[in-house]
């Protein structure tokens, strides 16, 4: 029944600052927009990534986050959530070890919303069962 991830969707109070927050985190424009939304496609599966103005939302906005938290796949944890530090994102949970090759992060972007970070060797097989040089792809570096 559920094929994969399609889109995930972060909201904002502040769709603008919101949008070069995440602009700067990915080192890219956005390929889609109008107004009050704006997305982008990340990483290996060109994952959509959505952006909403909060003004949108079906349901009101609380102070605390909540609700799933999407894992996105990393090279490594503590890069990732150090960048994300800097960028001004809050700790929500420490680095954990999960298991052999299973690290998972979270934090909170400064719009409120719960950015995951996650070391994954299942992801990894995945990519490289799906890639022509399945070994780059494990090594965290996808064949081009």
């Amino acid at each position: 029944m559920l094929r994969g991830m399609s889109n995930v969707n972060y909201w904002a109070e502040d769709h603008g600052a919101a949008t070069a927050w995440y602009t700067e985190l990915l080192g890219m424009e956005p390929y889609f927009r109008m107004p009050g939304y704006c997305e982008w496609r990340v990483g290996d599966y060109g994952h959509e990534l959505g952006l909403i103005d909060a003004r949108y939302s079906p349901t009101p906005r609380t102070d605390a986050p909540g609700g799933a938290v999407l894992n996105w796949h990393v090279d490594d944890v503590r890069v990732a959530l150090t960048r994300l530090l800097e960028l001004g994102a809050m700790m929500r949970e420490e680095i954990r070890e999960r298991g052999e090759g299973f690290t998972t992060a979270a934090v909170v972007d400064p719009f409120g919303n719960v950015l995951g970070v996650m070391t994954n060797p299942h992801y990894l097989q995945v990519l490289a069962d799906a890639t022509p040089d399945g070994e780059s792809a494990r090594a965290g570096h996808p064949a081009e």
